[in-house]
């Protein structure tokens, strides 16, 4: 085993529960309540904990928002693991909001297990060291002659075992040790094999609460009203109507919007359909048209910003250059659909409030409604239930503090629900771009020279340190920001989505224009990153290249079949390396998608199980994307606001997807995200290699290949 030693301040703390049982007292975790069932270790006011009971039943709680990357079952492996105990008699509790004992509890960046794994494993192998201790001091033996396994503690040569159970109070009283040995990754029984999540049979069985399902005691429902257009403002309205209504409660009006309450989701809803609202017309509200023009002539004018990267002299390169190629990319405003409904359940009374629903960033809704309504923090309780989907909608909290703030007004507990148009007719959608490439080749074909222009709505649209950053000696990023009405945000994998698309389909042309294969080129990069690297990277070359090789073994890359067309892309993101390959058959006059192969470098995998379904879901969201998706606006207004008129990949329409991970001892990386980046940019090029035409804006459905 390895040698670690505890030296956070406060750590973790160990006390003897009321009744017996050792309580593992975590800074990360926050208070809860005790578990319903009826245990014989009760606890009582206690901060965030893991317990063992008398009767060897561990609880864990689980810190961060579950909105299904499967982080609830993940990091409670990680603890039972180092604990060494049987997973059969593991439960796990959603711990709810406490600032003072957590650190990042947030669902985004792919980063749970990232933060999480060395302080998840030395929690568990302080319990299981106390545990040892207790049970040498019992038998009056060498702790380093005990071992543990599946909740047992084992002394070989006398034959004797304990169970945790019978230890837990004699080792409560035992001082924490300051070093404690984690387990060797060979002797992993938990981690880095398949686990079913935990919550799947209370999914199945429909017992799950979700925050849409919330109910409180004189709670009403709230349906709001937004600007039919971004920069439309609230001139007035007339809610006469709308009070007329069965079961409207009261009609609220704050900064732009319009809520309305009633007894039950349909009759708030139906009463908003009665409100009479003019907004103000503002001549200058854009059409998707227009912000394709303006970011045109945006790129076509020298940049005055300071470029984001500057490697070399792209200006001499590009004039001595033998060879020089171009190309253009569009991205589109994207809706984050997340299969729950935007909402959230918000009581303001004066003794303090009250905050419980669907959020990827409890601390911010927490900061933000103190803000907003003047009240300390500490008076805020923000609760978590398990979440319907959030890819980065649920980052930001402007739902949740319109529930405060509808409650605050109509002094009641309120339950806010947003229609579907409510949402993706709101904004904060994966903003629109445009990005302009230029390479510069040698008499050899080799890259000298690249140059990354370009412009997105609100945000920086580039990731200036990713691959093939550091392995050309000329290189330069100019990446401009366009202010605009329309509210965007984190779209899953923020920046990565797009950039993936538009740098490996750029690489894959300069590829064939100069005659080489694609994967050799990009080898061949990343051999010049490591040998002669210029400047700062994100990436690790060897790694990069490791997942490469994988997939292109994986999938026979360079044994041609007939009718079978291939399409390659690798992206770095989060820390993981991902290389992945869509294969294309003909079906009729269009192309359909048969198979899609994937490598991964994601350092230790903790559930496997979990792990494939987190890239395979990237996949085929990135693929489903690239294929369909596509947000407009006329004058300001959202032309797809439904399902109806926006289109989503459906289940018949899903590839298979085979996923390898390159398997090795490294700490974990991220794994919610990364596997989307690449997915769209190998279909491109696999649809390149079907029919010699190169896709260079999304969605594809529009090329009329595809069905």
């Amino acid at each position: 085993m390895t040698t670690h030693t505890v030296n956070r301040r406060d750590f973790i703390r160990v006390t003897a529960a009321a009744g017996g049982g050792l309580v593992l007292g975590f800074n990360w975790l926050s208070a809860c309540s005790p578990s319903s069932r009826q245990a014989k270790a009760a606890v009582h006011d206690l901060n965030a904990f893991v317990k063992i009971d008398t009767d060897g039943l561990v609880t864990i709680m689980a810190p961060n928002p579950e909105i299904g990357q499967g982080v609830k079952t993940a990091l409670p492996m990680i603890v039972a693991e180092e604990l060494d105990v049987d997973w059969k008699k593991i439960s796990i509790v959603q711990a709810g909001l406490d600032t003072g004992k957590y650190s990042r509890q947030v669902a985004g960046g792919s980063g749970a297990v990232r933060s999480s794994w060395a302080p998840f494993r030395e929690a568990g192998a302080t319990g299981r060291q106390m545990l040892v201790n207790a049970a040498a001091a019992e038998w009056q033996v060498d702790p380093a002659a005990c071992s543990t396994e599946a909740g047992k503690v084992w002394h070989k040569e006398s034959g004797k075992s304990t169970g945790y159970g019978d230890l837990v109070e004699k080792a409560a009283a035992l001082p924490v040790p300051k070093n404690v040995a984690l387990k060797d990754p060979s002797a992993f029984r938990i981690i880095g094999k398949r686990m079913p999540n935990y919550d799947n049979k209370a999914i199945v069985t429909g017992s799950i609460k979700y925050g849409i399902d919330t109910r409180r005691k004189g709670m009403l429902y709230a349906a709001i009203i937004h600007p039919p257009a971004f920069g439309q403002k609230l001139q007035h309205f007339d809610d006469s109507e709308a009070k007329k209504q069965p079961g409207v409660q009261q009609v609220v009006s704050f900064d732009n919007n319009i809520a309305v309450l009633a007894r039950s989701t349909w009759e708030a809803m139906q009463g908003a359909k009665a409100i009479k609202a003019d907004w103000s017309d503002d001549s200058k509200l854009e059409s998707t048209g227009d912000y394709a023009d303006n970011f045109r002539k945006i790129l076509d004018r020298p940049s005055q910003e300071k470029p984001r990267r500057k490697d070399g002299n792209i200006r001499q390169a590009f004039a001595g250059a033998a060879r020089v190629i171009e190309a253009e990319y569009a991205a589109p405003f994207l809706p984050h659909n997340t299969m729950e409904p935007m909402n959230f359940f918000a009581d303001v009374r004066e003794d303090g409030v009250e905050l419980y629903g669907p959020v990827q960033t409890p601390e911010k809704a927490q900061s933000d409604v103190s803000k907003l309504l003047g009240i300390p923090k500490e008076k805020i309780k923000v609760g978590m239930p398990r979440t319907g989907g959030g890819f980065g909608r649920r980052l930001k909290s402007d739902f949740v503090t319109e529930a405060a703030m509808i409650s605050k007004l109509a002094k009641a507990p309120v339950n806010l629900i947003w229609r579907r148009e409510d949402d993706m007719g709101g904004g904060d959608y994966r903003p629109m771009g445009l990005y302009r490439y230029r390479a510069a080749l040698d008499q050899e074909g080799r890259l000298i020279a690249w140059h990354h222009h370009s412009v997105g709505v609100t945000g920086n649209p580039s990731r200036q340190d990713s691959f093939p950053a550091g392995a050309v000696p000329h290189l330069q990023v100019d990446a401009l920001e366009y202010k605009s009405p329309v509210t965007t945000g984190p779209w899953r994998a923020p920046n990565h989505n797009f950039i993936a698309f538009s740098e490996e389909s750029f690489l894959d042309d300069i590829a064939h224009q100069v005659k080489k294969d694609p994967v050799t080129f990009r080898l061949e990069l990343l051999e010049q990153a490591k040998q002669h690297p210029v400047g700062k990277v994100d990436y690790d070359p060897d790694r990069y290249a490791g997942v490469i090789r994988k997939v292109t073994e994986m999938a026979g890359w360079g044994q041609p079949r007939p009718g079978v067309y291939q399409g390659f892309a690798a992206h770095f993101s989060f820390s993981t390396h991902v290389a992945e390959i869509v294969e294309l058959i003909r079906a009729g006059d269009k192309l359909k998608i048969s198979k899609v192969y994937c490598a991964v470098d994601c350092g230790t995998v903790v559930n496997l199980s979990g792990a494939e379904t987190e890239v395979e879901g990237g996949i085929i969201d990135g693929i489903g994307h690239a294929l369909y998706g596509e947000l407009t606006l006329t004058r300001g207004r959202p032309d797809q606001t439904n399902y109806d008129h926006y289109r989503l990949i459906r289940m018949r329409e899903a590839p298979e997807v085979e996923v390898q991970f390159i398997r090795n001892n490294e700490k974990p990386t991220g794994l919610g995200e990364p596997g989307l980046p690449p997915a769209g940019a190998a279909l491109a090029n696999a649809i390149f290699a079907a029919t010699g035409k190169r896709l260079r804006s999304q969605p594809f459905i529009k090329s009329g290949f595809f069905g």
